[in-house]
């Protein structure tokens, strides 16, 4: 489903597609990935988000190519007859030969297709292939290892797939195979050992023993160039999985990652630099309506305060308008996921909270999935008390119109004190005594299998949260996804984070980090970290994060204390906005979606010659270029084009100048306060209209707008007519002369 976000002045200008179009005649894509209709983890979204608009640039021409998962398939892949003449020889001949590969069309936005194979289909040539790995690249699987005789199997598929269909065209195609991550790697391996007509693209969404060292709580970034990878491999008995990861990498025309910080970890443990950073994005829908997402955050924020009532029923001793609501999401990774450093933070925050005698409740969310056995009963129970309040009062509420009603009828002024009679008083007086509670509220929402040994619960004791009514803080932990369908908080993700008021990410390995990326598209502020690829993202293209509500927190140059204590800051100051300055950082917050729009992160072409012209507007007597924003993927392309077929397309290697990169300008006004303006929400607090200041977010999102400069040297050289140019940084530019 596709993110929303307003169109308004707010947007960043200059952000305008274009319609040159690249020749890919004779070219064709296949992108390979093991989630390619198959949800794992974060790869399927890339993935997914990304469809559309390769599909727009490819048209026909483009194939995804993943396992085929019957589950998955019968609610998400629509089969047909194969469209492509060649490709539909290629599905006979591998069929007719032992194979079972299916063609489709996968039903998400952009209707991509996609080739699935069934790999348990064929798991009687698992040892031969086992035996032609050794032979060839000296890498020895495993039998137990069932992930990994499932890489061995489907990279063999992949390469005969794409050996087939280089063998079945007639005129020599040029084929871009792009495989992610080291389950598809072994197919690159393969191909570019056969030397099969294909350009081939390796991208490591994290590395495999970057993720393993990070979970063993060792000092990872401050020796990355100490670690003796093998020996860590083999100690960790992933050597054979790191091995196809590493051959994946070297043996690819082009090596991507998805950020700078895993860009410099693949350096050291893959031992390769890769040649280009491809950022993740995602689809961002646009609203018609000014400020429409403010509006969709109170909706969701009162759903979530309804779940807060029925939770905290009987210890409900705080206002719920000056409650915070803030949230972790992600894999059960504690320590790299920055749990552990988030809970204690908290405590901090809490202490800070009473000392100062504030009003403001923080109630702080942790959504990782984690086993259970079902739900907790007091939580439930909670949720059945609210409800049952609510249908008390609607009674009582129909039982008093009706009287006032019958009052009125016969011209008289209703007596209040016979409104109300006992029956009445005794239904209420039910129900306020249904609402005691003798024991404090519950921390987790699941009855957990492993209560005794679960991190977060052992934190929790640890620092002594535990819902009181003195604590400013509260947690609740849900040990599952979000669900619509769910009897307890039914919500999806995307409306909960919402209703949030803050995402809380602080990651000590995250190699992107869709998480805070998804929070800024919907308008919420985020923390993350220097160590995720999203906060080096948004440090390298911000010239000042934390104005436009990204909080970036220091975990590679301070101490696991320091970082605490920065982190506690955030918060802290966070808790001391005014409702007025949260409207107004929510506003800047959303007004950085473009920069994470799948629509701007890719949509840079390589044109030809004939075809080059400039892409400049003028908007208020400056120079907005837009062709330099991001230039990732097709850049990616394009390079591995002109690697694997230099006869037909060429490059120049040109080194980035200091003024290379886009940067966002810090805000036109002071940073966030109370003002005197119209209101970007539905809701209003008179309290906060006798400030002095003015703000007007319209005027400064005008100034922003203008502020921005074209911050690109223009490095392109043309040495060829007959050939398709692009530089390494993918800039395809033309000069004055052209």
């Amino acid at each position: 489903m596709p993110l929303a976000r307003s169109l308004s002045v707010t947007s960043l200008s200059g952000l305008e597609e274009w319609d040159e179009e690249f020749d890919l005649e004779n070219a064709i894509l296949f992108e390979i990935a093991w989630e390619v209709a198959n949800k794992v983890g974060g790869i399927y979204t890339v993935i997914q988000t990304k469809a559309r608009l390769t599909a727009e640039e490819w048209g026909e021409n483009y194939f995804l190519v993943g396992p085929y998962v019957e589950s998955n398939v019968r609610t998400q892949v629509e089969l047909i007859e194969p469209t492509n003449p060649i490709l539909k020889k290629t599905i006979e001949k591998m069929n007719s030969s032992g194979c079972k590969v299916y063609f489709g069309r996968w039903l998400i936005e952009g209707s991509p297709y996609v080739v699935l194979i069934d790999v348990g289909f064929t798991a009687w040539s698992l040892d031969t292939w086992k035996s032609e790995l050794w032979e060839l690249c000296d890498i020895g699987v495993p039998w137990f290892d069932r992930e990994a005789n499932d890489a061995v199997l489907f990279g063999f598929l992949t390469a005969w797939l794409l050996g087939e269909y280089a063998a079945q065209s007639e005129e020599p195609p040029h084929i871009v195979a792009h495989f992610h991550e080291w389950l598809a790697g072994l197919g690159l391996v393969l191909c570019r050992q056969r030397q099969l007509p294909v350009a081939t693209i390796f991208t490591t969404h994290a590395t495999l023993l970057g993720r393993y060292l990070c979970a063993g709580n060792v000092d990872f970034y401050n020796k990355l160039a100490e670690f003796n990878v093998d020996k860590e491999a083999g100690d960790r008995q992933i050597y054979h999985r790191y091995c196809l990861e590493r051959a994946a990498a070297h043996c690819a025309h082009v090596f991507t990652t998805v950020s700078q910080i895993t860009a410099i970890e693949a350096e050291h443990l893959l031992k390769r630099k890769p040649d280009i950073v491809t950022p993740n994005g995602l689809n961002v829908k646009k609203f018609s309506a000014v400020h429409e997402f403010q509006n969709l955050h109170a909706q969701s924020k009162n759903r979530i305060q309804e779940f807060v009532r029925g939770h905290f029923y009987g210890h409900l001793d705080f206002n719920l308008d000056k409650c915070l609501f803030l949230f972790i999401a992600g894999r059960y990774e504690f320590s790299n996921k920055g749990a552990d450093i988030f809970l204690e933070a908290l405590a901090r925050l809490n202490y800070l909270l009473r000392v100062n005698h504030s009003d403001v409740t923080v109630i702080t969310f942790f959504i990782m999935p984690a086993r259970t056995n079902n739900f907790n009963v007091e939580t439930l129970k909670g949720q059945a008390v609210r409800k049952q309040l609510w249908d008390t009062a609607q009674t009582v509420k129909e039982r008093f119109g009706k009287k006032l009603y019958e009052s009125l009828l016969v011209g008289q002024l209703p007596d209040v004190s016979k409104m109300l009679d006992k029956e009445d008083f005794t239904i209420m007086k039910r129900a306020i005594f249904a609402t005691q509670r003798q024991c404090q509220p519950p921390i987790c929402t699941h009855n957990m299998l492993e209560d005794s040994s679960d991190p977060i619960l052992n934190c929790v004791r640890r620092i002594g949260l535990f819902n009181s009514s003195a604590d400013r803080v509260k947690i609740i932990f849900h040990p599952e996804f979000l669900s619509s369908t769910s009897p307890l908080l039914p919500m999806d993700y995307e409306d909960f984070v919402r209703g949030c008021h803050l995402g809380v990410f602080p990651s000590y390995y995250e190699p992107w980090g869709y998480t805070p990326a998804e929070c800024t598209v919907m308008g919420i502020p985020s923390i993350s970290t220097n160590l995720s690829g999203f906060g080096c993202f948004m440090e390298e293209h911000i010239a000042d994060p934390s104005a436009y509500g990204i909080y970036i927190l220091d975990r590679r140059y301070r101490g696991v204390d320091e970082s605490c204590n920065q982190l506690t800051s955030f918060l802290f100051q966070f808790c001391k906005q005014s409702r007025r300055q949260r409207i107004i950082q929510r506003n800047r917050t959303e007004r950085l979606s473009d920069l994470l729009d799948w629509k701007y992160l890719g949509r840079v072409r390589q044109l030809p010659k004939e075809k080059f012209r400039f892409m400049w507007k003028l908007k208020d007597g400056f120079m907005l270029f837009v062709l330099f924003l991001h230039q990732y993927y097709i850049s990616a392309r394009h390079m591995a084009l002109a690697k694997a077929f230099p006869e037909a397309y060429m490059y120049e290697l040109h080194e980035p100048t200091s003024t290379s990169g886009f940067r966002y300008p810090r805000p036109a006004s002071v940073p966030p306060s109370p003002a005197l303006s119209r209101h970007s929400s539905p809701h209003h607090s008179e309290a906060e209209d006798n400030d002095d200041e003015r703000y007007d977010e319209d005027l400064e999102a005008e100034k922003d707008r203008v502020n921005i400069r074209q911050p690109y040297s223009l490095p392109f050289k043309n040495k060829s007519s007959n050939a398709h140019v692009a530089n390494a940084n993918g800039d395809g530019v033309p000069s004055d002369k052209n």
